[in-house]
């Protein structure tokens, strides 16, 4: 529980759709809304530092895997567990700095406001219009490559999962849990990653925005950019499947090296070059 409670709560500040007014509806003798229209967000909590709560929660799921391999009393579960705390709180690192940038140029840490700083589109060869994703912009691909290739390291996905390397550690952290213990892990290890591609598509991919969408906020535009935004998940979801089963496990000291030589140094390379960019006025 202790590791998928994290997962699921880092959802409820996640905007899964564009907002939209609500105005009264008289139904049964009653009147459901208030008199004034009030704008419906699809988002359980709009927090002011939405970014932080997902990196504070999603920090606390180291706990329920190092826990779990040394309440085992069995040296694979245990050296399963202390390989995923070092990997996790490694990859940490490049994760939140690759999401500083995609914060930089929205200008706050709610992730709405992320959201909104990526609508519209921007001329490229005078003639092609494409959307301002920030997955789009020459200074964020950098950023975007850092902060997915640390997801795949952080939800210990392949080729990045170490803590449970069958042809080392035979399981690794849950090798003695079965039944519903064994069901719990799975679950939370396969809603980190549905948490953290629906913040990769937050931060890089437009959000719930659609391109070249430009009808006001209605109820059913709202339904509409909702079922796009799930769509990008799902496409993101994909994208672990099929990296699963192409790209063979990496050796753990290479996995270290890429986390604290490449990708740190390649996400604080980047934090400048985003402030450069802006400072230019190019973003």
């Amino acid at each position: 529980m202790f590791g998928l409670l994290p997962a699921l709560t880092t959802m409820a500040v996640i905007p899964w759709g564009e907002p939209f007014l609500l105005y009264n509806v008289h139904r049964f003798g009653r009147t459901w809304f208030a008199d004034v229209p009030r704008t419906f967000n699809p988002i359980v909590t709009d927090a002011n530092a939405g970014i932080l709560v997902i990196f504070a929660l999603a920090s606390l799921s180291v706990y329920g895997l190092a826990t779990a391999g040394w309440s085992s009393a069995n040296k694979y579960s245990l050296f399963g567990g202390i390989r995923a705390s070092a990997q996790m709180i490694s990859y940490e690192l490049a994760l939140t700095l690759s999401a500083v940038s995609a914060l930089m140029v929205g200008g706050s840490l709610r992730l709405t406001d992320v959201v909104q700083s990526q609508r519209g589109t921007f001329v490229l060869f005078d003639f092609l219009r494409i959307p301002a994703w920030n997955c789009f912009s020459p200074a964020m691909w950098m950023s975007m490559i850092v902060f997915i290739v640390s997801a795949f390291a952080e939800t210990n996905r392949l080729p990045f999962d170490f803590a449970e390397a069958d042809s080392e550690l035979v399981a690794g952290y849950h090798t003695e849990y079965a039944s519903m213990k064994f069901a719990l892990f799975f679950m939370s290890e396969y809603m980190a990653m549905a948490a953290i591609s629906a913040l990769t598509v937050t931060l890089f991919f437009g959000g719930w925005d659609i391109p070249w969408w430009n009808e006001p906020g209605t109820w059913w535009s709202s339904l509409l950019t909702m079922a796009f935004f799930v769509g990008k998940v799902v496409v993101c979801l994909l994208v672990f499947v099929w990296v699963r089963w192409t790209i063979p496990r990496l050796k753990y000291d290479l996995l270290m090296r890429l986390g604290w030589k490449v990708f740190l140094p390649m996400a604080v390379v980047n934090v400048v070059v985003v402030a450069w960019f802006m400072a230019k006025g190019w973003l």
